[in-house]
């Protein structure tokens, strides 16, 4: 199901009084007094506060379901970090997930020049464009939301412009799976900023080499070149979790060049990952056939058999699906 909002284009968003410009030593008007100082031309963003939040629970039936990963963000200061953090420019179609009751929707909309929101639950996205054009009825235009799940969503089922930015805060419990499937199934995401559990974060960032690299870091490398943003602290969220939470920067690039579908690396990823203590040779055993093909692969690869999955990156797991296929030409 989707939506798209409406307003009245002579009509504008409100806003909070903008804050002075604090500087050195100001001169003194001919009257005495110092001049006005000058002000902050940049708009500000519509928020939503904590108080908004509980009542539009309260009035739609909503409680945060643990099964969905809902944890609200109430934290005007935190969407604005956000905002600012992903770089947005005026051409971006943002795609956000997850968008609850609208904290963030209402941040990315001035800055972008259209967001597409998937929301899960009915009830939730049914009433965020009410909530969008109550609190920005200027940018109500801006807003579409489809009502589906993002783990499933496919390209053709997302309506106008492809989106070229990922931003969101994401449920915890499938934060992953989600970015890689938007990666795979959108090939014009060109970035995007996601808030996930800190732990989440590190694995989704991580270098190969240490304990926490594994299968999230290796996949999301496939797609794109991933930092960690910056900590959020679980206070700015409600219901507080009881844990912290990171933010993920990262910008798409392109997969090593080899002559083998996505998929087949991925089963070398999954394969080596899934008995990490075990050297390759070892770990890739069942993928190949034995041990003894497994180190026939990884040698024609130039990778030492004896090694493990977390030492290598994504274009060296590559090499071992490339010359598997090789072997058996």
């Amino acid at each position: 199901m989707v939506e798209s909002g409406s307003a009245n284009p002579g009509e504008q968003p409100p806003g909070t009084p903008r804050e002075r410009r604090l500087g050195g030593d100001t001169p003194s008007s001919p009257g005495g007094r110092p001049p006005e100082a000058p002000r902050d031309s940049r708009p500000a963003l519509p928020a939503l506060g904590p108080a908004e939040i509980r009542e539009l629970a309260r009035k739609l039936g909503v409680r945060p379901s643990k099964r969905l990963g809902q944890n609200f963000v109430t934290d005007a200061g935190t969407v604005r970090r956000i905002v600012s953090l992903a770089g947005l420019e005026p051409d971006d179609v943002v795609l956000e997930v997850g968008p609850g009751f609208g904290s963030l929707t209402l941040g990315l909309l001035p800055p972008a020049r259209h967001v597409t929101a998937i929301e899960v639950d009915p009830s939730l996205a049914a009433a965020l464009p009410v909530t969008v054009a109550a609190h920005a009825p200027s940018l109500s235009r801006k807003l579409t939301v489809v009502t589906a799940d993002a783990l499933r969503i496919g390209a053709g089922e997302l309506p106008g412009e492809p989106p070229t930015a990922l931003v969101a805060n994401l449920p915890y419990n499938v934060a992953v799976p989600v970015v890689l499937h938007l990666l795979a199934e959108l090939p014009t995401l060109r970035r995007g900023l996601v808030m996930v559990q800190a732990e989440v974060a590190d694995r989704m960032t991580a270098p190969p080499g240490g304990r926490i690299y594994g299968v999230p870091s290796v996949k999301l490398a496939w797609y794109a070149d991933a930092r960690r943003a910056g900590p959020v602290p679980r206070t700015v969220f409600w219901p507080v979790p009881n844990v912290d939470s990171g933010l993920v920067a990262f910008i798409r690039r392109d997969p090593p060049e080899v002559d083998v579908p996505r998929a087949g690396v991925f089963a070398v990823v999954d394969a080596a990952f899934s008995q990490r203590r075990k050297t390759l040779r070892a770990a890739l055993a069942t993928w190949a056939g034995s041990a003894a093909d497994a180190e026939r692969i990884l040698r024609a690869a130039g990778i030492d058999p004896g090694a493990r999955g977390e030492s290598l990156g994504v274009a060296e797991f590559a090499r071992i699906a490339q010359a598997a296929t090789i072997g058996e030409s």
